[in-house]
């Protein structure tokens, strides 16, 4: 599904956020109507302790994180991708003028974003136990906010793995200490949104001429 996002993106110039948030209401519409949107069971017991073990209280699923951290790391400093993948971002016709496939490489783009949401999404039904169709809805706009924190540019070619390690930790803050200030939910949405809203203007002033 991810992999078709991107051929969007690359075939018809459309912006990737869009044709993501399409990609993922189609995909949250058949999740829905297949389960009826009630719960459709546990995991076995066993798998939890498997992927994220208890090992004298320490979370080991920080171990996946730090996994999926130094690979990303790897892939966009030390591969012939992650240059592709910075150079489409920052001028596409640049990039593709220099030789670059410009469709393959943000098909290629999209379908590593969607191996990492299988993998944490297998690993977050693992955390949770039981799961619904509505299961991570609103995760994405946690994504968003912790890369526009973390200075990874909204409209793409900028952007580092520290940056958006430091605005998770950031926005994981905000959000604990809101909780602990018993903040209710929904305005902790708000407040969500006006981060996201507020980076974003920070960043798009960049190319405000």
């Amino acid at each position: 599904f991810t992999s078709i996002a991107g051929f969007f993106t690359a075939k018809f110039k459309m912006h990737p956020f869009i044709s993501t948030m399409a990609n993922m209401l189609v995909i949250f519409g058949l999740v829905t109507y297949a389960t009826k949107g009630v719960s459709f069971g546990s995991i076995e017991a066993t798998i939890p302790n498997m992927i994220i073990p208890k090992v004298n209280g320490f979370p080991t699923i920080i171990l996946w994180a730090l996994a999926a951290i130094i690979i990303v790391w790897f892939i966009w400093n030390k591969t012939t991708f992650g240059k592709n993948m910075f150079a489409v971002g920052s001028n596409p016709e640049a990039a593709n003028v220099s030789g670059v496939n410009v469709m393959r490489t943000t098909i290629l783009v999209h379908t590593l974003a969607g191996c990492m949401y299988g993998i944490t999404g297998f690993i977050e039904s693992a955390r949770i136990g039981s799961n619904q169709a509505n299961t991570g809805l609103n995760y994405e706009c946690d994504a968003i906010a912790a890369c526009v924190i973390g200075c990874v540019s909204f409209v793409g070619g900028t952007g580092k793995i520290s940056g958006v390690v430091l605005g998770v930790f950031i926005l994981r803050i905000i959000f604990v200490a809101l909780q602990f200030l018993a903040v209710s939910q929904n305005m902790q949405y708000v407040i969500k949104g006006l981060i996201i809203l507020i980076a974003c203007a920070i960043d798009m002033r960049k190319y405000l001429t």
